[in-house]
């Protein structure tokens, strides 16, 4: 595998003297000084903005526009000058005539961000992108001549970091230079150079039995890149142990990307309550709403220890409802600028990996003190309405109280209820339940709280909400080694449903809330609409496709989507093939400060269509709700620039939770495969065609130069839309060749198969000539 260490072949160099007098070749250029820097932003010469490195193209980066309706593009290492994947930079755009045509469609190529899992959200948008990079010639940029009529893409170079957001931590491989007195450090982000490492921060024997350590992941930080060298210089942090291992691999991951998973302090756990078990003080229970004897309850995954949100629904006299959402309430024991609340803020959220949790606050506060644990009183912050059974809101009550679940429901045991309505469920068929509440009071409960929720999820879909479903893997894991002995895709149910729209019913009520009070302080969320380009581009990819697709707004496009694409076994796969197409021109949903933004037409969420949206139900897990509820029994200073960490924190937190997947699904692969499955085409290159592996919901793409037994193949476009033809060489030579053509929601045979390299795997494309006997 190549890596970014030889120049561009038309990238500049300039000479500059060295220590000695002599002239040395510049590679990189000079930053600006801060002062050039800030005239040049002034004046509106120059353009900051956060930097992305295409995943499976190292040399192509981009940062977007100061409206963020286009992207400039970057040229290759020289272009970034030092800058890392993440890093807020400042980019001169060069000369029209040195403009480049655009190498990536945005169809390809997005770094959109999914909101949260747990957190029930609308929008999930994440392109699973490879995390190897491939190295083959399609979509090469090329200098415009004068005779081509085709679409210049704005190019520029880096002239100033002004964040190292990237953490300049990597894993990777040591390789030994004879004669040298460093060795050479080998990323396995190729985004990121090599980097030169003191031999005496090697291993002691690294010199003599180098070999020894070939398949042996190291951790290195980057120190300096001096700009004459296509090389940075760094430290060995650490050895993580072998490649392709399960826990080196995921402690390299969480390294990688400046997660904190290091053991609270003692000062840290000092700030907790001493005397356990923890009961409410007196006179913290005059303050509050006592609501302990009231039936309500928590539905979460089934290995859920910290529980922070409950339900309650109890019908009134004159037919209508009291529902309730109550929220643990973390704010009660993070007391604002302590120690405890410092490392929280700096973690910012949990990170959810397939076999763990890296929490952002101690487990005896994440599992103990403020879950909702059943039959056991709690702090909690509550939202309450009357409602109808239409789902009309008639009155809203916001305050802290206290509660005791009398049940904790696995969102099976919700499910099963909801199944069956007039079933008498048995003891032994739910967790524990308080005596005070029978069990068909909570199943009436549930089944009243499920009738609302269809009635608000309608209203919101016919009120223009948007959703974008996509394919969850989850794994099944050896109880004692970790290891996964199967997966499966996430079904997402009615239960499921039933607490995703109760939460953003008191996410939405509460934005309202905190923002008509603190006007200036309030913490909210705001999703910006689709990139208008990528849409459009998008758009005629759909009519030449001749797909009806309604990009004017979040409701149309859910209607479109909502049209069935077929009436066979496969129109559900051609349907999440055209969410992931759909979900690449979309933004990311980002906290804000309100005194920042003073245009509320930008506060709105676009999928949500919603004008006001935050995040309040999930303070256990995320700081930006401890914020919300601070906002709500009082007002908050700095808040923009913990809104801003927040979102680099939930950006990283949801990367690292899809590398611990990526990583689990390479080793299932290597131990249970090869995996044979359908897939169907979601994206066609000119010499590669990406598919969706229908029966465990991954993406991998197929270099056509790779599949055996292909004779030939040749690439067609059409405006937007691509073709190959493939054509498969018979056996028999008195036969002719066979025909195969590829494109968007083609359904192909592949085989899923370990690489020789740890972890990763490859999908190998079935030929039309063999039988399931001959390929295996």
């Amino acid at each position: 595998m190549q890596h970014p260490q030889a120049p561009n072949a038309n990238s500049p160099a300039v000479k500059s003297k060295n220590k000695r007098g002599g002239s040395k070749k510049q590679v990189f250029e000079s930053y600006m000084t801060s002062e050039e820097v800030s005239h040049g932003l002034k004046r509106g010469e120059l353009i900051q903005g956060q930097l992305r490195i295409n995943p499976k193209k190292y040399n192509e980066a981009f940062i977007p526009s100061p409206d963020d309706t286009w992207d400039i593009f970057l040229d290759g290492i020289v272009a970034r000058n030092r800058a890392l994947n993440g890093d807020i930079v400042v980019v001169q755009v060069l000369p029209r005539e040195q403009w480049k045509v655009n190498c990536t469609s945005p169809l390809n190529y997005s770094a959109s961000e999914p909101e949260n899992q747990k957190e029930h959200t609308v929008l999930t948008t994440q392109k699973k992108a490879e995390h190897t990079p491939s190295y083959d010639v399609d979509d090469q940029c090329k200098p415009i001549s004068k005779h081509q009529n085709t679409t210049l893409t704005d190019t520029g170079t880096v002239v100033y970091i002004v964040e190292k957001k990237h953490s300049r931590a990597v894993t990777g491989f040591l390789k030994f230079l004879p004669d040298k007195r460093f060795a050479m450090f080998s990323p396995v982000d190729h985004r990121v150079p090599r980097i030169n490492v003191p031999l005496d921060d090697c291993p002691e024997n690294f010199s003599s039995r180098h070999g020894d350590y070939n398949t042996t992941l190291f951790i290195c930080r980057i120190t300096d890149w001096a700009g004459d060298s296509y090389f940075a210089e760094g430290r060995l942090a650490k050895t993580l142990g072998q490649a392709g291992e399960i826990e080196p691999e995921t402690e390299g991951i969480l390294t990688e990307y400046g997660i904190d998973f290091s053991e609270f302090s003692d000062q840290v756990l000092d700030c907790l309550p001493k005397n356990l078990p923890w009961t409410i003080p007196p006179e913290e229970m005059r303050k509050r709403r006592d609501l302990r004897n009231e039936c309500i309850f928590t539905v979460d995954p089934a290995t859920a220890r910290d529980l922070d949100d409950a339900l309650s629904c109890k019908q009134l006299p004159d037919g209508n409802f009291e529902v309730g959402v109550h929220i643990a309430d973390v704010s009660y024991f993070v007391e604002q600028d302590n120690i405890l609340d410092a490392v929280a803020s700096q973690r910012a959220t949990s990170v959810y990996l397939v076999q763990k949790v890296i929490p952002m606050l101690p487990r005896l506060l994440c599992e103990e003190l403020c879950s909702l644990n059943p039959l056991t009183d709690r702090l909690t912050f509550s939202v309450i309405w009357k409602i109808t059974p239409e789902g009309k809101i008639l009155s809203e009550w916001f305050g802290r109280s206290v509660i005791r679940s009398c049940v904790k429901l696995a969102y099976d045991h919700a499910q099963s209820m909801i199944e069956a309505p007039d079933k008498m469920f048995a003891a032994e068929e739910l967790p524990p339940v308080d005596p005070v509440h029978p069990i068909d009071e909570i199943h009436q409960a549930v089944l009243n709280l499920h009738s609302i929720a269809k009635n608000l999820r309608a209203q919101r879909f016919s009120g223009g909400a948007l959703r974008l479903d996509q394919s969850k893997l989850s794994f099944m894991l050896d109880k004692e080694t970790m290891m996964p002995q199967g997966c499966y895709v996430y079904q997402y149910r009615d239960s499921n449903k039933l607490v995703e729209e109760f939460m953003l019913l008191a996410n939405i009520a509460t934005a309202h809330h905190i923002y008509r009070r603190f006007p200036e302080l309030a913490l909210l969320r705001r999703h910006p609409p689709p990139k208008a380009k990528m849409v459009d581009e998008l758009q005629e990819l759909c009519d030449q496709l001749g797909i009806n697709i309604d990009f004017s707004s979040a409701g149309a496009l859910q209607k479109s989507l909502n049209n069935t694409l077929g009436d066979d076994e496969y129109s559900s796969a051609r349907k999440e093939v055209l969410t992931h197409m759909c979900s690449r021109p979309m933004q990311m949903a980002l906290y804000f400060c309100t005194g920042v933004l003073k245009e509320e037409q930008v506060f709105k969420h676009y999928a949500l269509n919603v004008p006001l949206y935050t995040h309040f139900t999930s303070p256990i897990r995320r700081y930006a709700d401890i914020i919300v509820h601070r906002l709500l029994a009082s007002s908050l200073k700095e808040v923009e620039k913990q809104a801003s960490h927040c979102n680099n924190k939930k950006t990283v937190s949801k990367r690292v939770q899809e590398l611990s997947t990526e990583l689990f699904f390479g080793v299932f692969v290597k131990e249970c495969g090869p995996l044979d499955s359908e897939a169907m085409v979601m994206g066609v290159l000119d010499q590669s065609f990406d598919v969706l592996v229908l029966r465990y919901g991954v993406q991998k793409r197929i270099y056509c130069k790779s599949v055996g037994g292909l004779d030939s193949f040749q690439h067609r476009k059409v405006g937007k839309k691509s073709e190959l033809t493939l054509v498969w060489t018979p056996e028999e030579q008195e036969k002719l060749p066979v025909e195969q053509i590829i494109s968007v929601f083609t359904l192909v045979e592949v085989q899923l198969k370990a690489d020789s390299v740890p972890m990763k795997y490859s999908a190998v494309l079935k030929s039309l000539l063999l039988s399931e006997s001959d390929f295996s």
